[in-house]
């Protein structure tokens, strides 16, 4: 019997194909971060009639050992020149109950300063930084260093103060809100732990 052979595959259109590419200059590169999700965190700072503050995805830790965290926050903002002259910050993880007030801390509405504070419970911790009372967790800092670069500070936090809370954490993708649920290996009574060594 003659061998047959299989079905020619050299005209087949390949199974998936590139997106047409964007320039890669600043409107491309806010293209392409769309498809990135970030965790949404209120960043605090200030006392009193001087609190400010702004939604961002851009804090994360710099280090766990020594405890450090860290955002970028564009110096033409409200909220870099009270981080600077304070020397503090909270990064507030909010979850899918506060997508409200981080649209007040975007400064949606025309809200500024203390009144992006509306609506909700706040307390502080060591550094004086206003941190939401009901947050998914709240991780006061001091500032350690702040490095320019082009038009933002890069905010580097000591540790001094964490909090954890109950619920789930707010997604920002796509120009949309997601959530992520209950985090339940972590459910427990909200507590402040001091960093050792702060």
């Amino acid at each position: 019997m003659a061998a047959q052979s299989s079905p020619s595959t050299a005209n087949e259109e390949p199974a998936t194909s590139l997106l047409a590419s964007p320039s890669a200059d600043a409107e491309g590169l806010k293209r392409a971060l769309r498809a990135l999700g970030g965790g949404v965190s209120i960043v605090t700072a200030g006392e009193g009639e001087s609190r400010t503050g702004a939604t961002v995805t851009s804090a994360t830790a710099l280090s766990i050992q020594p405890p450090r965290m860290f955002v970028s926050l564009n110096r033409s903002s409200s909220t870099w020149p009270v981080v600077e002259r304070y020397r503090h910050f909270c990064i507030n993880v909010v979850g899918q109950d506060h997508e409200t007030l981080a649209n007040q801390f975007s400064g949606r509405g025309g809200l500024t300063g203390p009144e992006r504070y509306h609506g909700a419970a706040w307390t502080c911790l060591l550094s004086g930084a206003p941190v939401l009372e009901d947050a998914a967790a709240a991780i006061d800092c001091e500032v350690e260093e702040a490095i320019i670069r082009y038009n933002h500070s890069i905010v580097i936090g000591r540790v001094i103060g964490i909090r954890i809370g109950n619920g789930g954490s707010l997604i920002y993708r796509d120009g949309r809100y997601h959530s992520l649920g209950d985090k339940t290996e972590l459910l427990g009574p909200t507590h402040h732990k001091g960093i050792p060594g702060s």
